[in-house]
């Protein structure tokens, strides 16, 4: 076996080990190399905003955005080919559109895209060139809960300034 694949052997018995601890996490393997995963979906079962009403005029002096919720977020995790080079990290992005391309619910967070061509993005802040996939599994669930996220616009920089000012707006 390759350097590669146990590195992603490891990654994959690590990420078990995390869904199996938390009811809130589901994993589907979507892609494999040499029998060993590439890319995965990863569902939260987890209550969470995924918009505001009255959008059109978010962060609009005297507009009421109120939050709202869903329950369930798709999110995939694709490891690129020259993974775990600290220039090809995995991409995390959460799904915006079911495969008839109508939107779905996609989370409403400071450090997740939510607007434009790039919204599902998720940035991750890794602390160092090696976080795994597990790990950064269980940041988004504590993103998804609100119990981490940064919405000032300073270092580390959240990811969808908009979204960042709407929490800011509103005392999160």
């Amino acid at each position: 076996m390759t350097p590669r694949l146990r590195r992603l052997n490891n990654e994959y018995t690590q990420l078990r080990t995390l869904v199996s601890a938390r009811e809130q996490i589901e994993m589907q393997v979507l892609a494999e190399e040499g029998g060993i995963p590439t890319r995965y979906l990863i569902i939260y079962n987890i209550r969470a905003m995924c918009g505001v009403t009255d959008i059109e005029h978010l962060n609009e002096e005297g507009a009421v955005c109120k939050p709202v919720y869903a329950d369930r977020f798709l999110m995939t995790i694709d490891i690129p080919p020259s993974y775990p080079c600290i220039d090809a990290m995995p991409q995390f992005n959460f799904l915006v559109h079911d495969e008839s391309h109508r939107p779905i619910a996609h989370p409403w967070h400071p450090n997740i895209r939510y607007f434009g061509a790039f919204a599902g993005y998720v940035c991750m802040n890794f602390p160092d060139s090696y976080a795994s996939l597990a790990w950064a599994v269980d940041r988004i669930r504590q993103y998804l809960n609100y119990s981490l996220y940064h919405a000032k616009n300073e270092p580390p920089y959240p990811e969808d300034l908009k979204v960042a000012q709407w929490f800011l707006n509103n005392g999160y």
